[in-house]
């Protein structure tokens, strides 16, 4: 663990520190566009709060800050193929003024990162030294380079004395996904919960991994509260298909949906798994929640009739160890909305 500053919130502690999330808001959008207040609403007692602002200008908190969370960004393809300018600029003025913020305040700065850095890999699985293999001019570009130039200007912050952190997310789910947003594990829930045909893209054999909510949560505080400054895989090694991640949900759902095939996007990354013996190493973090678990209190939480169970009565523990992180989280990635979470001592 690297050194802290005296009387800086911990993960222990931060249930008596005051946390607020700056939810980025562009002029003239809609308040819902690519997330919802409802995902925090659980989460408003005195010691969080909430502001809107624009991160793309500057913005300030007056408080004492020991840690700064930047989340920011349309996460999915949906979402950053429509707003193109507005995240690249999330990405680049977005982070270059969370790094201020965090600077201002000699906070420990972490920025969410992604998997999307490594691009369509030809390095299978991928290690943090793999520099990647990125198409900056197709339809992912924007968010690619977008999150690769976040990781060089926080490494040019460290180099000016600023305490910070990169993880890198690899694909994440849980409760409060919104059903639309394109990603497989949303969609294809969406689809057989509702009866309709299972949508899956080329054969269905590029292959993904997937990692619970609470588990990436426990991985992006272990790093947060570490002293380590370089980038960090937080994802779970297990492999698979996305046909039989269609199986699965079919089998979990007792749905009777059929699979169809449509044609693959363009630059549509074949492979996805990542090493993650740096995190085991270094944080003694790996994922705890499996597939079918995850994927049951998923749709517990949605509390939609299974065919397979009837009413899901599952309890979904609420096994994330910050209320604060949850909202960031949930609004920046897998809502999603951009966001900003930081850690005001109580």
């Amino acid at each position: 663990m690297g050194a802290r500053r005296r009387g800086r919130c911990r993960a222990s502690t931060w249930r008596r520190c005051r946390s607020r999330c700056c939810r980025s808001w562009r002029p003239g959008a809609s308040a819902g566009e690519t997330g919802s207040l409802a995902n925090i609403a659980h989460l408003r007692t005195a010691s969080f709060s909430q502001l809107n602002v624009d991160i793309i200008e500057p913005f300030f908190v007056e408080e004492p800050v020991d840690f700064v969370y930047h989340l920011a960004s349309p996460a999915f393809r949906i979402d950053y193929m429509r707003l193109p300018l507005h995240t690249l600029k999330v990405g680049s003025y977005g982070t270059h003024h969370a790094l201020g913020l965090a600077k201002r305040h000699r906070a420990r700065f972490l920025l969410a990162s992604t998997s999307e850095v490594y691009g369509d890999p030809q390095v299978h699985p991928q290690p943090e030294s793999y520099w990647g293999h990125v198409n900056p001019n197709g339809p992912r570009g924007v968010y690619d380079e977008a999150k690769r130039y976040a990781e060089a200007l926080t490494m040019a912050y460290r180099q000016q004395g600023v305490d910070t952190s990169i993880i890198r997310i690899f694909n994440t789910y849980g409760p409060r996904l919104r059903p639309h947003d394109g990603r497989a594990i949303p969609t294809f829930l969406r689809q057989a919960l509702q009866g309709q045909p299972i949508t899956v893209f080329g054969d269905g054999s590029q292959t993904r991994s997937f990692t619970y909510l609470s588990d990436l949560v426990r991985g992006m505080v272990a790093l947060a509260e570490s002293g380590y400054h370089r980038p960090v895989n937080v994802g779970n090694p297990t492999e698979l298909t996305l046909l039989e991640l269609a199986e699965t949900v079919i089998a979990l759902t007792g749905s009777a949906s059929e699979i169809v095939y449509e044609a693959l996007p363009t630059d549509d990354p074949q492979v996805r798994r990542p090493d993650i013996s740096l995190a085991r190493q270094l944080l003694g973090w790996e994922p705890e929640v499996h597939l079918r678990e995850g994927l049951q209190r998923t749709i517990a939480a949605s509390g939609v009739e299974t065919a397979r169970r009837g009413r899901c009565a599952m309890s979904v523990r609420r096994s994330c160890r910050s209320a604060p992180i949850i909202a960031a989280r949930t609004l920046a990635a897998l809502s999603p909305a951009a966001g900003v979470a930081v850690h005001v001592p109580g």
